[in-house]
């Protein structure tokens, strides 16, 4: 073995070792059955072990009848408020809310006018990076995965940061307000160091533009030409808002609580989310969904032939397409089961963006499977329960007519999870818990919207 790939190579040997690891490793199935033991964490119907109480979001997906648990059409809260309301109002004022919905998470309330423009200020002026991070860090070593680059990136702002132990809350709001600002930055920066010198694409650093949203910024700062429509930086703010949060239990924000119960450090908290959201069962989904569509489109003569669009889901599920997994990618999701709110909102403003992109036939099809593909889940498998489209499903459909390049899908969720983690990050040191391994029940209170002038 030479130096050269030691650090890659698999040899012979390392394989017959992890032979070893696996089998002891592997526990009998039927040991998790005796004990009771709740595999993943949840029972058959999705429920999570409840380990602890959160007031931040709610996924509510069933309610009780008689007795009885049965499914519903999905609801999401922030902080007791309806996503649906949420993106309904700021949206209807023709305002962008990742903003405005970050204050809500971290703060627990809307924000009035003077005090959004005040906190839109606070990230403005932290959207700027250390003197020469981006050469000295971004530029050498560039990972060819954008989500280990971002991960990298914040472990390296803790040298930079003189109290980067410090647990107070005021000390972590304000080195989560600079994570907020900077997600944009450190994951593009790293997108285009690595089309830079693995691609032989050309290289843009542009600087962000104070003023601009989130979205705004994320355009500007990816597109060669800075340019961007309206409605491309309102969907994209739309798809941040809907990716932002998603209660207690999910894997990144139950890693959130279980590394900052430890009392380490703010990055080393974000880095171990980034590095749960990185995994393709977290946040990597819509990427699949994408590609299956591409061999769709290819495989799939007719468009609007609903039974040749039904045998090509069926043989997905049957092994014989795509990547031979089984699957039907954006479809299915271990909470929901009638219904996704996330996707039944992100629909409403799909189809705009199809049309100014000339895409309605591709919206079609997608509308089609989303309808075809419960039914022949029903009749190829037997469920427990419903089946529908989740929020990757639609995502993965506006990144690519945003010309979003796919190694940024991921890290996109994660500068819209950013804000979730961090208001995760202060609910689990403002109540000085134990170190934990939690589950989550909401305790928030349903409230109704209200508009900016009624605050």
């Amino acid at each position: 073995m030479t130096n050269s790939n030691i650090y890659s190579e698999v040899t012979p040997d390392i394989v017959q070792l992890a032979k070893l690891s696996e089998r002891a490793g592997i526990i009998d199935s039927e040991l998790f059955t005796r004990y009771e033991v709740k595999r993943g964490l949840r029972d058959l119907n999705g429920k999570g072990v409840l380990a602890g109480l959160t007031n931040i979001s709610d996924v509510r997906a069933s309610k009780v009848v008689d007795g009885e648990t049965v499914p519903i059409h999905g609801k999401l809260f922030y902080r007791g408020y309806n996503v649906e309301d949420l993106v309904q109002g700021f949206s209807s004022e023709n305002r962008f809310g990742f903003e405005e919905v970050s204050y809500l998470l971290l703060f627990d309330q809307l924000p009035t006018k003077k005090q959004l423009s005040e906190f839109q200020e606070l990230l403005y002026f932290y959207r700027s990076l250390p003197t020469s991070f981006v050469r000295d860090i971004i530029m050498k070593a560039p990972s060819r995965d954008m989500m280990n680059t971002l991960a990298r990136s914040v472990l390296t702002l803790y040298s930079y940061d003189d109290r980067a132990d410090d647990t107070s809350l005021p000390n972590v709001l304000r080195q989560s307000l600079q994570l907020i600002s900077l997600f944009p930055l450190l994951s593009i920066y790293g997108y285009q160091a690595y089309r830079y010198y693995h691609d032989g694409g050309s290289l843009h650093i542009h600087q962000p533009v104070w003023g601009l949203s989130t979205a705004e910024n994320i355009l500007h700062i990816l597109r060669p030409d800075s340019k961007y429509t309206p409605l491309e930086a309102r969907i994209l703010d739309i798809a941040l808002v809907l990716h932002m949060e998603h209660g207690g239990g999910n894997n990144s924000s139950f890693t959130t609580h279980v590394v900052s119960s430890s009392l380490t450090d703010t990055y080393s908290v974000i880095a171990a989310a980034i590095g749960s959201l990185k995994g393709p069962r977290h946040g990597g989904a819509n990427i699949k969904v994408v590609q299956m569509f591409e061999d769709m489109k290819k495989e799939v003569s007719d468009w609007e032939d609903e039974d040749e669009v039904s045998s090509y889901l069926a043989r997905l599920l049957h092994k014989e397409a795509f990547d031979q997994a089984g699957l039907i990618y954006g479809v299915g999701h271990a909470v929901y089961s009638k219904s996704d709110p996330r996707a039944v909102v992100f629909k409403k403003f799909v189809q705009d963006l199809s049309k100014e992109k000339g895409l309605e036939k591709e919206f079609a099809l997608y509308s089609m499977v989303e309808r075809l593909a419960p039914q022949v889940i029903a009749k190829e498998r037997q469920i427990y329960k419903g089946v529908s489209i989740n929020v990757d499903f639609y995502s993965g459909f506006v990144y690519h007519m945003l010309e979003l390049p796919m190694e940024l899908y991921t890290p996109i969720f994660a500068m819209a999870r950013i804000s979730g983690w961090s208001a995760h990050r202060m609910e689990e040191l403002a109540n000085n818990g134990k170190i934990i391994r939690p589950a989550y029940k909401s305790v928030c209170e349903d409230r109704v919207y209200r508009q900016m002038k009624e605050r």
